[in-house]
């Protein structure tokens, strides 16, 4: 199933009458959903989506980032190239930070290049959400807390990263997790391509099969330390090829069987 999150295109979708709705995607039309999925009870041990109100189709409503997590945790250097390329050694566990929820956006918005910023970068990834709650967790059990998977573009502003040695700031800039467009409950992540275009020039091709650490690992290993809660939303690392964007860019982050997210960037805008 591909779980989308919207509004009705023709309203004012940044008004504060506008609640986004969840919604179930079937050949471009959009069935609207009764509240979250991944927080909607489970029939034996399925996920039974509860239909209601009239159909759209898909070129009737904006797509939203399809999750609204609690927690965004994120996987740094899970791809032996990428970690060579920005002269890193491969961590010897997992690599986890954080973005804050409020870095989150949907297709087609806007990133915004921060001003304070002289190189921000693209970062394509394979995102996860979690469908149920979980600590303790059993790397061969990881598959039976997913909700489903979904595209994101791990924004970093590269020099705001290495000056300050942590990497809240760097990665953490309003509009800086770019999500979507759905989410796939039934998708596979095995031996995925995954690319990332710059105005249509290819930078990043890559291949999930090509991470140091799982998707169970991953999870195994955070929740050692934190219990992960439905909605959360997990970045699992990008490949080589990582570069700098321009206001004016276009960035599209594609995974094969996924979909694709195209997000532009643009300057800030400072008051005067």
């Amino acid at each position: 199933m591909q779980i989308v999150r919207f509004v009705e295109a023709f309203q004012d979708w940044q008004g504060p009458e506008r609640t986004p709705a969840w919604g179930l995607l079937v050949d471009q039309v959009v069935y609207p959903l009764q509240g979250a999925p991944y927080l909607a009870p489970l029939t034996a041990g399925v996920y039974a989506p509860q239909i209601i109100g009239d159909a759209l189709h898909i070129d009737d409503v904006k797509l939203m980032a399809p999750v609204t997590p609690q927690k965004i945790v994120c996987v740094g250097r899970n791809y032996a190239e990428h970690a060579a390329e920005l002269g890193n050694e491969i961590p010897p566990e997992p690599l986890i930070f954080f973005k804050p929820p409020s870095s989150l956006i949907g297709p087609d918005e806007a990133v915004i290049y921060p001003s304070i910023s002289e190189r921000v970068d693209h970062e394509g990834e394979l995102a996860l959400v979690i469908g149920q709650r979980c600590r303790h967790l059993a790397e061969e059990d990881a598959a039976d807390v997913i909700f489903g998977y979904t595209l994101a573009n791990d924004v970093t502003a590269r020099d705001l990263q290495k000056q300050d040695g942590q990497w809240t700031r760097g990665k953490g800039f309003d509009t800086f997790c770019p999500v979507g467009p759905w989410i796939d409950t039934q998708f596979n992540p095995a031996n995925r391509a995954i690319r990332c275009l710059v105005n249509d020039t290819v930078r990043q091709n890559g291949n999930t099969g090509l991470m140091i650490y799982s998707i169970g690992r991953v999870l195994a290993f955070v929740t050692q330390f934190m219990t992960l809660e439905p909605g959360d939303l997990v970045l699992t690392g990008t490949p080589a090829g990582v570069g700098p964007v321009q206001p004016g860019d276009v960035m599209t982050v594609e995974v094969s069987g996924l979909g694709m997210l195209s997000n532009p960037v643009i300057r800030e805008a400072r008051e005067s």
